[in-house]
């Protein structure tokens, strides 16, 4: 049966103030453009606000200080994001269940160690020396190297594959394809040959850790690379050996960090940033979309760029780089007059 909640009763739940009519039906969600009558929406970036006042939404979440023109019902809340996320929960198809076991096509290692209600799903490999926590579930395909130690509640996405010794801590999400403790990209140039250097480290990542598909954390030449509480990162993100990550930053899809640099908690590196190695960044660093970061950062930092630079220098340089055109138009016609005025003095001469 389709769930489906009065404008009152969703303002209740999300604990905000409704402004219009309380009995008007909400059916489901969508974008603020895309919205018809009978679907829940929301504004949280500026960007989209001119777009309330042609939505046809029966209800929209907004800031408290909102104070644009809006035809539908307005539910204010300190922070929109969050609510329409938790309004998303009042729709949402219930969670797949998981009967705790391991399916028989799985390979577990005799002395790996599985705690309470563990779910191994088809054609996983556990090998020697692994410790998973309780609650844990492991989806078809997984991998689970040698002495690795998983906390509890994790959830392994199929095809993960996390290598021997990583340390994997509470309630981590890690979507489908990523590969933890693979070896870093270490060689020794003799010559012209380049040999390998032993990876002989680990990787440490901490408790309520989101990782999404398709991303690359080396393991550590030696030591550890490591990734605090709380980190979030996103899809096709290589992180190389021996970086830490401080606790609840930001690492957004198509990054990538060289070896041996340390970033400070909060930081965000927005896409397809890119750090070379051997850097320091502080707490608090925003680094925005498509720069590339050379040179250590302090704390609270706001760059961007290749070279990043601070975003405001990188303003000038962009509306200045914009008036490149005209300024040469400019330079012509100049020099023509400069050429015209030596002609006549020559000639007067």
């Amino acid at each position: 049966m389709k769930k489906q909640f009065t404008t009152a009763e969703i303002a209740e739940k999300l604990g905000g103030r409704l402004e219009g009519d309380a009995e008007a039906l909400i059916t489901g969600l969508a974008g603020i453009r895309e919205a018809r009558k009978g679907d829940l929406t929301f504004v949280a970036n500026p960007h989209y606000a001119t777009a309330a006042a042609d939505t046809r939404a029966s209800a929209v979440i907004v800031a408290e200080d909102w104070s644009r023109v809006c035809p539908a019902a307005l539910i204010r809340v300190k922070n929109p994001d969050k609510a329409f996320a938790e309004a998303a929960l009042l729709f949402a198809p219930p969670p797949i269940a998981f009967t705790p076991g391991v399916h028989p096509t799985a390979v577990v290692a005799q002395n790996a160690r599985l705690g309470k209600d563990v779910f191994v799903g088809p054609y996983c490999v556990i090998e020697p020396d692994a410790v998973i926590g309780d609650r844990c579930i492991i989806y078809a395909g997984c991998y689970i190297g040698h002495e690795t130690i998983i906390g509890d509640d994790c959830k392994l996405y199929p095809q993960v594959t996390i290598r021997e010794r990583a340390r994997i801590g509470k309630r981590a999400i890690i979507h489908n394809g990523t590969v933890i403790g693979s070896d870093g990209f270490g060689y020794a140039q003799e010559g012209v040959i380049r040999k390998k250097i032993p990876q002989i480290g680990i990787v440490s990542i901490g408790d309520d850790v989101e990782i999404g598909a398709n991303v690359t954390i080396d393991r550590a030449r030696f030591g550890q690379t490591s990734i605090g509480n709380g980190v979030k990162i996103d899809n096709l993100v290589q992180i190389a050996h021996n970086v830490s990550i401080g606790d609840n930053s930001v690492i957004v899809a198509q990054a990538g960090i060289a070896g041996s640099t340390s970033i400070g908690e909060r930081t965000i590196l927005a896409a397809q940033t890119g750090v070379v190695g051997h850097l320091e960044i502080g707490s608090d660093v925003i680094v925005l979309a498509q720069s590339g970061v050379t040179k250590d950062l302090p704390s609270k930092a706001v760059v961007f760029g290749s070279p990043a630079v601070p975003h405001e220098k990188a303003a000038l340089i962009r509306a200045h780089t914009m008036r490149l055109p005209e300024l040469k138009s400019k330079i012509i016609m100049l020099d023509e007059r400069l050429s015209r005025l030596e002609q006549q003095l020559s000639k007067k001469t």
